[in-house]
């Protein structure tokens, strides 16, 4: 119970809060465009540059930790496109969209938070390893899963889906901010004093901020959709893919305590926004995608207090 009332409730509070004064009309739509946009595209990324660039990539960079936290999601992915296509009889990009919501968990904006609230800022190394590669990853996958799927005998070119993949990938901030981290950390670090001051200073803002706005979006979607569908999202994202990650890295790969608490509280994450914007840019599932995050994300206050508790 400690762990619900001091950890996870703070940090759904302030999503609360963001949902609550955008119901009730004291903050705008547009106030919460504008500040999602400062947060996704300014401040978030400062705290993904941060985190990348004062990490010790030979330590935090663990080959178990990568195959512990990621086979978990690929399968889980697997799980929710078939499930979507042999079980729902969706169509072939509707079960990808599908897929990609049971894939892809909010590992930034509630991950990092209750990460940090659980075990503090020296515990996020392995969170910050997985998310390095996350967005990455899991989009240039999506895409090209999607790709395929969409042009399968139309004889699109590996050239076109290539650009597709890379104009998606390099033009995301998050992206962005992860390769300047990247860069400056293997140069040595070189940035003067005040330039780290100002950073730390847009970081500090970006979580809360993006927490806020996040509650703020929410008011925009509505629970509708095949219910069936959504709950099988909801199992995939907050008990299939933790729970394998938990199997692999104590089982399998034999994580430390430290890299396995990174895998699975990042595991157990529900499908954050980003699941309904891929969605909506191929205009499959979108539905769906938006009933599930509404979904996972309240159901995960209760299902992460039972993976903090497992992890001790």
């Amino acid at each position: 119970m400690q762990a619900l009332i001091e950890v996870i409730l703070p940090v759904f509070l302030v999503m609360g809060a963001g949902y609550l004064v955008v119901r009730v009309g004291l903050f705008g739509e547009a106030a919460v465009d504008g500040l999602m946009r400062f947060a996704q595209n300014f401040a978030v990324p400062c705290v993904l540059f941060t985190g990348v660039a004062q990490l010790d990539l030979a330590s935090a960079f663990q080959p178990r930790l990568f195959l512990s936290f990621y086979i978990a999601a690929f399968t889980s992915f697997a799980v929710g496109a078939l499930g979507a296509r042999l079980l729902f009889a969706r169509s072939g990009p509707d079960a990808v969209a599908i897929g990609f919501c049971c894939l892809f968990s909010n590992s930034l904006l509630l991950g990092l938070p209750i990460m940090e609230r659980a075990y503090g800022t020296a515990a996020l190394s392995g969170n910050y390893a997985i998310i390095s590669i996350h967005a990455p990853l899991l989009y240039a996958f999506g895409i090209t899963t999607m790709e395929l799927v969409r042009h399968h005998g139309h004889g699109l070119s590996p050239r076109a889906i290539a650009r597709q993949i890379l104009t998606g990938i390099l033009s995301n901030p998050l992206v962005i901010g992860l390769g300047l981290g990247f860069a400056v950390n293997l140069a040595g670090n070189p940035l003067p004093e005040p330039i780290w001051a100002a950073i730390g200073m847009m970081a500090r803002a970006g979580l809360p901020a993006a927490l806020f706005g996040l509650g703020g979006v929410m008011v925009r979607y509505r629970i509708e959709g095949d219910l069936r569908l959504v709950a099988m999202i909801v199992a995939c994202s907050l008990v299939l893919h933790p729970g394998l990650a938990w199997l692999l890295g104590t089982k399998v790969f034999v994580l430390t305590d430290a890299e396995l608490r990174s895998a699975v509280v990042t595991a157990a994450m529900a499908p954050g926004i980003n699941a309904y914007l891929f969605a909506n840019m191929y205009g499959v599932a979108k539905r769906v995608a938006a009933s599930a995050v509404l979904i996972a994300t309240a159901t995960s206050v209760l299902s992460v207090w039972f993976w903090l508790h497992l992890l001790g």
